[in-house]
């Protein structure tokens, strides 16, 4: 991908997976990098991305190639493509009355878990003015609290616990 993509590609990718603002200039930096040599090790992409960065971008908040190398990530791996489908899968083999919980880390994960979860909560999509529903459509599931964000103390024990979302859906009976 380092090596192949080409600059508008890695500048989306940076930018959507990484939520990187710095992405035009990273993905630029790669390409002209490239051109003198293939990028072989995690170090020189690391090398790469700092000289990218301003220095005052390099100073604040957490390593610097750490949303490059988490959009590298979610690329690589489809996670993003594979979510939905899995959810969907997992909410369709639950019993009546079953419970699907999903905890997320990122808010990409986790708006793809809630956009999910309200498509299997809602019902019909008929305009208003219409007498009776002709769509047909009822709701699959309900979620049964709100998301729920770790508790300060659970942050102040667990400082990896800040990002979590916990997402839960539970699936509803169908009455013939």
């Amino acid at each position: 991908m380092v090596n192949g993509y080409s600059e508008a590609e890695l500048k989306r990718i940076l930018y959507d997976y990484g939520e990187e603002r710095y992405s035009p200039s990273i993905a630029a930096k790669i390409v002209k990098t490239r051109e003198l040599k293939q990028i072989q090790t995690t170090f020189e992409l690391v090398e790469i991305i700092k000289a990218a960065i301003p220095a005052a971008a390099r100073r604040e908040g957490g390593h610097p190639a750490r949303r490059t190398f988490q959009a590298i990530r979610i690329e690589v791996n489809g996670e993003l493509e594979n979510l939905q489908n899995a959810v969907e899968t997992m909410f369709s083999l639950l019993s009546p009355s079953g419970r699907l919980a999903i905890i997320t880390f990122h808010s990409l994960e986790d708006r793809i878990v809630k956009k999910t979860f309200a498509s299997l909560c809602s019902g019909c999509t008929c305009p208003p003015e219409f007498p009776i529903c002709v769509c047909g459509k009822i709701p699959q599931g309900r979620l049964p609290f709100k998301a729920q964000k770790p508790s300060s103390d659970e942050m102040e024990h667990n400082p990896r616990s800040k990002s979590a979302r916990l997402r839960v859906i539970e699936k509803i009976e169908r009455r013939a």
